[in-house]
């Protein structure tokens, strides 16, 4: 009898050593994919300054994100590069923030324009240079994109109109704080930028 209650006794604690283990291993495994999921949803957390104060928003799938963001970056780089004022410090403050969201392309552009005084004239003819942005086509498959929009040209005796149409391709980069996008343009150009009309004013 006290050789079978021994071996009872062993059975059981040996049953509940196994519980025990087995009870520890599934606690393990759940804090892991407890603690997976606590920083697969922190990824999804991003924040974006709004008047310089952050604001906390959450990330949808980003297959579903990326072409509105590749179609923000394009606008984005087209209205800092073309958008202009008679102050030097101002041009040249909006071309760097620019050249951030491109690669060498549009430094040799923003060259080519300087060496053909674009920008000193803007300055010297106390002109405002804005643009407005009709539509961007995007191929997702070749990652190219074109660009369709208008180039104004405000001057005290004269508005100018010119089309504005570029191309160039997208690439996916890390995010940074001057490039929150995470889209490098590359081989970019200006396909035509012709004049499409021109208004007087007179008695200025």
């Amino acid at each position: 009898m006290l050789v079978k209650s021994i071996e009872k006794k062993i059975k059981i604690n040996k049953a509940i050593a196994i519980a025990t283990i087995i009870a520890a291993l599934i606690m393990v495994i759940s804090a892991f994919v407890f603690s997976y999921r606590l920083i697969e949803n922190s990824r999804k957390s991003i924040y974006i300054l709004d008047n310089g104060v952050p604001v906390l928003v959450k990330q949808t799938d980003l297959s579903l994100n990326r072409p509105v963001e590749y179609k923000a970056q394009i606008e984005l780089f087209h209205r800092l590069f073309f958008t202009l004022a008679p102050d030097d410090s101002y041009i040249k403050d909006n071309i760097e923030k620019s050249l951030y969201l491109i690669d060498d392309t549009g430094k040799r552009e923003y060259n080519n324009l300087k060496e053909k005084g674009f920008y000193n004239q803007v300055i010297s003819s106390n002109s405002m240079v804005s643009i407005q942005t009709d539509s961007i086509k995007l191929n997702l498959q070749e990652m190219k994109f074109t660009y369709y929009g208008k180039e104004v040209i405000n001057r005290r005796s004269q508005l100018l109109i010119r089309k504005l149409i570029s191309e160039g391709y997208l690439k996916d980069i890390q995010r940074t704080p001057n490039n929150a996008h995470g889209v490098l343009i590359e081989n970019w150009r200006i396909l035509n930028n012709e004049q499409i009309s021109s208004q007087e004013r007179y008695g200025l």
